[in-house]
C-alpha cells in the first residue's frame, strides 16, 4: 500500500504539471492561429482520446510526460513530411519568430505561474510555523554529518553567513548548504566560533538522504506524550506529561541524553525518576531490545506561527517559488565545479516518488508539486534541442540575426536533443535503481 500511495502521488503531481505545461503551449499556439493537431498527457500506448475541432486530446499509458503537436513544427514526433511542402498560413513555421518564441515559452511561463500560485495559496492558508532560534537556547545535537562540519553537542548557532539566526530552520537554508564560503557562527561555552561549510558538504548530504536536513537538531527538553498501550512504558506506569529527570542516576534532561541512555541499556531493566505534578516519582522499566520504551515525546518548546494576509502572501510565495530556481542554479554550479556528484544529486521518477512519501498529506503534496513545477520550468529552459529552451535559443538567434535556421538543421538538432534526453532519462532511472539496491 505504501508503494501505491507514492506512485499515485507521483502520477497525480506529474499529470497536473505536464497537463498545465502543455496547455500553455497549446493556448499560445491557438491564440496566434496555429493548428494544434494533438494535445497529449502521457506517452503512447493510447488509453483514451477524443477529437474536438481540429485537435485530438489524448491520455497516454506512460505518465512521465506529454506533448503538443503543432502543425509545421519540428518536434519530438520527428514528423517532417509536411515540411517538404510550402508553409501553410496555420503552420508554426509560417508565423513570425516572436510569436513562435511565445508559443515555446508558453509551457515554461505556465509552470512558473503554477508554482507561484501554489506557494502563495499555501502561505495564505497555512501561514508559517517555525521554531524561533531563541527556543533552541540549549544548543544543538549534531549527527555524523553535522560533526563533519565541526558542530559539537550544546553549540548554540547564533548566525549563518554572518546573518543573525532568527528561525532555527534557516540553518538548513540553500544559502548555507549550497553557497560559496558558507559558515556558521556558534556560541561554544561563551566563545564565538566560526564553522566553515566544506565544499563537499552537499555531496555528503546527498550520500545520507535520510539525514540531509537533520545534520543538526535542536537540543530540547521533553516530556512524555502519548503512551502506547501494553508497552514497556505503560507497564512501568509512565503517564502523559511526565518529565524525565534521571535514568540509573544519570541526568536525561534532553531527549538526546534519553536516547543515549536507552541504547546503552537496550534489553535491560532501568530505574527512572520522573517528575509528575511537581513531585519526583521512581519507576522501573524493561527497555526494549531496540532501545525504546513505547511512548511519543513532546518537546517542551514554543513553536511560533506567523499568519500572512493575501497581500503579504503574494511576495512571500513568489520568493519561495524563485528560491527553487536559485537552489537549482547553485546545485548545477556545484556539479559543474565537481563539488557535488551528479549521480548523488539527480533523481528520476523513483526518487521523486520517494520525496512524496508513503503517506498522503495535502500540504506536503502541494508543496512538492509547487517545487516540481518550478524545477520543470527550469529544466525545460535549459538550451538543449528537443527542450523548450533549445527552441528558444534558435528563435532568439533568428530574431537577432534575421536568418532562420534551415529545417534540416532543426531536424538534426532535434535528433541530437532526443538522444541526450533519452540518455539523461535512462541515467536517472538507472541511478534511482542503483540507490535502492546499494
Amino acid at each position: 500500500m505504501d508503494i501505491v500511495v507514492m506512485v499515485a502521488q507521483l502520477i497525480l503531481g506529474l499529470t497536473i504539471l505536464v497537463g498545465l505545461h502543455e496547455l500553455g503551449h497549446m493556448l499560445a499556439a491557438k491564440w496566434f492561429g496555429m493548428r494544434v493537431e494533438k494535445y497529449a498527457i502521457g506517452f503512447p500506448p493510447k488509453v483514451f482520446s477524443k477529437k474536438f475541432g481540429e485537435t485530438e486530446y489524448m491520455l497516454g499509458l506512460i505518465p512521465l510526460g506529454g506533448f503538443v503537436k503543432i502543425s509545421g513544427m519540428v518536434d519530438e514526433s520527428m514528423d517532417t513530411e509536411a515540411l517538404k511542402e510550402e508553409p501553410k498560413p496555420w503552420e508554426f513555421r509560417a508565423k513570425p519568430a516572436w510569436q513562435r518564441l511565445i508559443v515555446m515559452m508558453g509551457g515554461i511561463i505556465v509552470n512558473v505561474i503554477t508554482g507561484i500560485v501554489i506557494y502563495v495559496a499555501l502561505t495564505y492558508s497555512y501561514g508559517e510555523s517555525y521554531l524561533p532560534a531563541s527556543e533552541a537556547r540549549y544548543g544543538v545535537v549534531p549527527n555524523e554529518i553535522g560533526q563533519y562540519i565541526g558542530f559539537q553537542t550544546g553549540d548554540k548557532v547564533v548566525a549563518v553567513n554572518g546573518q543573525k539566526l532568527e528561525k532555527f530552520n534557516d540553518i538548513y537554508s540553500v544559502d548555507a548548504i549550497l553557497g560559496q564560503n558558507s559558515y556558521y557562527t556558534v556560541d561554544r561555552n561563551g566563545e564565538l566560533v566560526d564553522l566553515q561549510v566544506p565544499v563537499d558538504f552537499a555531496d555528503r548530504l546527498a550520500d545520507k538522504e535520510d539525514e540531509r536536513t537533520l545534520f543538526v537538531q535542536p537540543r530540547l527538553p521533553f516530556k512524555v506524550g502519548q503512551v502506547a498501550k501494553g508497552s514497556a512504558a505503560d507497564d512501568a506506569g509512565l503517564k502523559k506529561g511526565d518529565v524525565f529527570k534521571t535514568i540509573n542516576g544519570k541526568s536525561v534532561m534532553f531527549f538526546n541524553d534519553f536516547q543515549e541512555a536507552m541504547q546503552a541499556n537496550a534489553g535491560k531493566t532501568v530505574v527512572m525518576v520522573v517528575e509528575r505534578d511537581s513531585k519526583p516519582i521512581k519507576l522501573q522499566a524493561k527497555v526494549g531490545e531496540d532501545g525504546t520504551l513505547g511512548f511519543y515525546q513532546e518537546p517542551m518548546v514554543q513553536f511560533a506561527t506567523k499568519e500572512y494576509s493575501l497581500g503579504e502572501s503574494i511576495p512571500m510565495g513568489t520568493e519561495q517559488a524563485f528560491g527553487v530556481i536559485t537552489a537549482n542554479l547553485k546545485g548545477f554550479g556545484k556539479i559543474f565545479r565537481g563539488e557535488i556528484s551528479a549521480s548523488k544529486s539527480l533523481s528520476g521518477p523513483i526518487g521523486i516518488a520517494q520525496v512524496f512519501g508513503d503517506t498522503f498529506d495535502w500540504y506536503k503534496f502541494w508543496s512538492i508539486t509547487a517545487m516540481l513545477s518550478m524545477v520543470l520550468a527550469f529544466m525545460n529552459f535549459l538550451p538543449i534541442p528537443a527542450l523548450d529552451g533549445g527552441h528558444v535559443v534558435f528563435l532568439t538567434y533568428e530574431i537577432i540575426s534575421g536568418r532562420k535556421p534551415s529545417d534540416n538543421f532543426l531536424e538534426n538538432a532535434q535528433k541530437v536533443g532526443m538522444v541526450l534526453l533519452l540518455g539523461l532519462m535512462a541515467f536517472a532511472i538507472f541511478n534511482d535503481v542503483f540507490k535502492l539496491i546499494f
